[in-house]
């Protein structure tokens, strides 16, 4: 079903990336970067000691629908970085999730933290179009391209400085990461065919990953600190994308306090 999901995202990207292309010249984009400050997203992870949560914002996903009714980034944002959000990750992506490239140009100018645009990159010119709008870094999903086009955004991403996370979904695609060895690795619980989760999923690819040199994340379906906990007793990863369950809570400042604490 997902593989569905996906392809479809994807081919819209292609068509929206043409309106866009159409508007907003290279020469414009490059304009509009210089006037930003960015920040070091894979650094900030690097350097913290403790858990680094990485707070997702977004209105809506394909598996969930509306996850926030009263939809303000602004005031999430607020409240993921006044309880010590390392990162955030802001969906960018209009169609599926309702996102906007302009949350991130609104977020930066109020906030300083880094953050991930959360997109489906399938074409270098969406790096430089994300970076004119203040990310930090972008995201590879592996089960979205073929391999001279990850390789193409990843080399595109490093030029223009930002962070990458690669995402990947099962042990191939986690052997396939590896040779990005300046980026980010995150491990998606969520199976992109079937919609499910399971955290196991990074406990069994953590074992094709140990050797990378940079951070890695575990994302989708934690839902709790015990979830948290379970990963990096297993593994040793602290560092953890959570969103729906953040989202959704109704004491998310609590939640994040005690995914903060799970090393403790």
């Amino acid at each position: 079903m997902m593989k569905n999901i996906l392809e479809k995202i994807v081919e819209e990207k292609k068509q929206s990336l043409k309106l866009i292309k159409k508007n907003k010249s290279i020469n414009l984009i490059n304009q509009n970067i210089k006037g930003q400050s960015f920040l070091n997203f894979k650094e900030a992870i690097q350097k913290n000691r403790n858990v680094s949560l990485i707070s997702e914002i977004k209105k809506a996903s394909p598996s969930a629908g509306i996850l926030v009714n009263n939809f303000n980034h602004l005031d999430i944002a607020k409240m993921y970085i006044n309880n010590g959000a390392t990162c955030l990750s802001v969906l960018t992506e209009e169609k599926y999730f309702f996102g906007k490239l302009e949350y991130i140009q609104d977020i930066k100018k109020k906030f300083k933290i880094p953050i991930l645009a959360k997109d489906f990159f399938i074409d270098p010119y969406q790096i430089a179009l994300s970076k004119s709008y203040g990310c930090d870094c972008i995201l590879i999903i592996i089960a979205a391209l073929d391999g001279g086009q990850a390789d193409e955004i990843y080399s595109e991403a490093l030029k223009h400085k930002l962070s990458v996370i690669v995402e990947v979904h099962d042990r191939d695609e986690a052997e396939m990461a590896l040779k990005y060895d300046q980026a980010l690795i995150g491990i998606n619980n969520r199976n992109l065919k079937t919609l499910e989760v399971s955290l196991n999923n990074t406990i069994s690819i953590f074992e094709v990953v140990r050797s990378h040199k940079g951070p890695i994340i575990s994302e989708s379906g934690i839902k709790d600190e015990k979830d948290a906990k379970y990963i990096y007793e297993q593994t040793g990863i602290k560092n953890f994308l959570v969103g729906e369950s953040l989202l959704k809570s109704d004491k998310p400042d609590e939640l994040m306090k005690k995914l903060i604490q799970i090393t403790q």
